[in-house]
């Protein structure tokens, strides 16, 4: 299934307190699955992109108690998010949400890892995640080229995306490789309706400004770049890169299931 954008206008949200010119009524659709690994993280764009496409939120934090469902029947599809902890630590939670991600693999239900979402998506299909061998690290922007794979599937990458991460993953078997990346290879993968991205298109202005100054211990790591820079190169690319996650979720969420769909018009 393609990403690209419907020509014919279907994909046009109305304005506020307007109708279409024979639009049926409005159409209450499931919520969107949010998974969150710290106390003050938020969906950021994602969860923007979402809301304007009139989803709600149910947002969870298993790290601090919050159950995950045990069937994906009353969601449009789930998004797992990033964290400064690693798909390789021990902790409950993090094998919980690992093992977790059977579910929407199983049923077929449009699932989206960022960050380490992906690297816990990339370990539940049996591939391997680790640092890299020097010790590099992505914080930044840095460049990323699409395969043909990812062309086809979505239009209009952006040449550099938003990173934060010190660890990768390799490609899991089955998957298919939509972009790549120099220092970890790795940056984007399909497998069915899972998707992992390496990078953070989800990352607001606000968001930048809070990891750049709280997260800043990893900024003296080999490869990231200095403050400034991010703020340069978001001036650069973000609009670019904003356009294509909104391309981007729009495609995904289409990938549910059409007897979900009809539920929820119903």
């Amino acid at each position: 299934m393609s990403f690209r954008s419907n020509k014919n206008g279907e994909n046009i949200l109305p304005f506020p307190g307007r109708r279409t010119l024979g639009s049926p009524g409005p159409v209450a659709l499931l919520p969107v699955l949010i998974v969150l690994h710290q106390e003050t993280s938020t969906p950021g764009r994602v969860g923007n992109a979402l809301r304007a496409l009139g989803h709600t939120l149910d947002i969870r934090r298993p790290r601090f108690g919050d159950s995950l469902p045990e069937t994906l029947d009353q969601h449009a599809g789930a998004v797992v998010f990033g964290g400064p902890m690693s798909a390789n630590d021990p902790d409950d939670y993090v094998r919980r949400e690992i093992d977790w991600i059977e579910i929407p693999l199983r049923e077929n239900r449009p699932f989206l890892g960022i960050c380490l979402g992906a690297q816990m998506l990339a370990k539940q299909l049996g591939a391997r995640v680790a640092p890299h061998q020097e010790g590099r690290v992505e914080v930044g922007y840095y460049p990323i080229r699409p395969t043909a794979a990812g062309h086809a599937l979505c239009p209009d990458w952006p040449e550099h995306v938003y990173h934060w991460h010190g660890e990768g993953f390799q490609l899991p078997r089955g998957s298919e490789l939509l972009a790549e990346g120099d220092d970890f290879p790795v940056q984007a993968f399909q497998h069915g309706h899972a998707f992992g991205l390496q990078f953070h298109p989800d990352v607001t202005y606000a968001m930048m400004h809070r990891w750049t100054t709280r997260g800043c211990v990893r900024m003296d790591s080999p490869g990231a770049h200095p403050r400034h820079l991010h703020f340069e190169g978001r001036a650069i690319h973000d609009v670019i890169e904003r356009a294509w996650l909104k391309n981007f979720i729009n495609g995904w969420l289409a990938r549910a299931p059409r007897s979900v769909v009809l539920e929820a018009a119903e």
